[in-house]
């Protein structure tokens, strides 16, 4: 069980990077906040594997707060770009 908890972290972490390099390079301001929500689904569900890992649940209602507040503040960097705000 060990050896899937470090393939999955290390599948993680190289999406993390990805995301970070495209976040870094993107062209426009949409591509930015595109990496910017993928970096953040890829966090909750490091959240949610940290808890599956050390059997402590309490970092699932972690991952799920952050993932709300991911999706607002997407939400509100989206409508910025986009001029309503």
């Amino acid at each position: 069980m060990t050896f899937v908890f470090v393939f999955a972290f290390s599948l993680i972490l190289l999406g993390l990077i990805l995301s970070f390099i495209r976040f870094v390079k993107g062209p426009s301001s949409a591509d930015r906040v595109v990496a910017l929500d993928t970096m953040s689904i890829i966090a909750t569900s490091a959240f949610a594997l940290l808890a599956l890992m050390f059997d402590r649940y309490i970092y699932i209602d972690i991952a799920l707060i952050y993932a709300v507040l991911g999706f607002i503040g997407v939400i509100v960097i989206a409508r910025y770009l986009e001029g309503a705000l």
